[in-house]
C-alpha cells in the first residue's frame, strides 16, 4: 500500500540540512506522519501533536512555514510567525471562500505577496464522451515578513 507523502516530508527530504517541524492535531494524521517520517528516513523531521498558534511558541524561530490548514486561526498563526522571525517567508493553501478572504487581507501586507488560484479537472466517461469533472480549487499564498 502506497502511503500519502505529507509536505511536511517533502520538506524534510527536499532539505536535509535543515530542521523542519510539523505541527498537526489530528491523531490519525500524527500516525501517519511517523510512519512516513520513519518510512523515508526524515530524521530532521520532529512531528510536534498540537494546535497552531499555541504549539509554535515552544518552536525555534522559522525561516520558511507552509500552512495547509489554519482552522480559523490565520492571522494568530502569522502572528507568532512574524514576532518570532520578522523575515519568515510564508506560504499558505485555502480551500473556503473565507479562508481566501482572511488569506487575502493578511498577506496583502506582506513583502512581495503572491496569490495564485490553481484548478484541476478531471475527465469522466459518458457514453462514447468524456465530460470534465472540476475538481475543488485551491489558492495558494505566499509573501515574506518586512524585517
Amino acid at each position: 500500500d502506497a502511503l500519502p507523502i505529507s509536505v511536511s516530508v517533502e520538506c524534510a527530504l527536499s532539505c536535509p540540512a535543515g530542521r523542519v517541524y510539523a505541527v498537526e492535531k489530528k491523531e490519525e494524521a500524527l500516525a501517519l506522519l511517523a510512519e512516513n517520517k520513519a518510512r523515508f528516513h526524515a530524521a530532521n523531521l520532529e512531528v510536534v501533536a498540537g494546535t497552531a498558534p499555541e504549539a509554535l511558541e515552544a518552536l525555534s524561530a522559522p525561516d520558511r512555514v507552509f500552512l495547509g490548514g489554519t482552522s480559523g486561526s490565520l492571522e494568530d498563526i502569522l502572528n507568532v510567525i512574524f514576532r518570532k522571525n520578522p523575515a519568515a517567508r510564508v506560504v499558505c493553501t485555502a480551500v473556503t471562500l473565507e479562508t481566501v478572504g482572511e488569506a487575502a487581507r493578511c498577506f496583502a501586507g506582506l513583502e512581495g505577496a503572491d496569490m495564485v488560484q490553481v484548478a484541476v479537472t478531471r475527465t469522466r466517461p459518458a457514453g462514447r464522451y468524456h465530460l470534465m469533472d472540476a475538481q475543488n480549487p485551491v489558492w495558494i499564498f505566499s509573501g515574506e515578513g518586512r524585517a
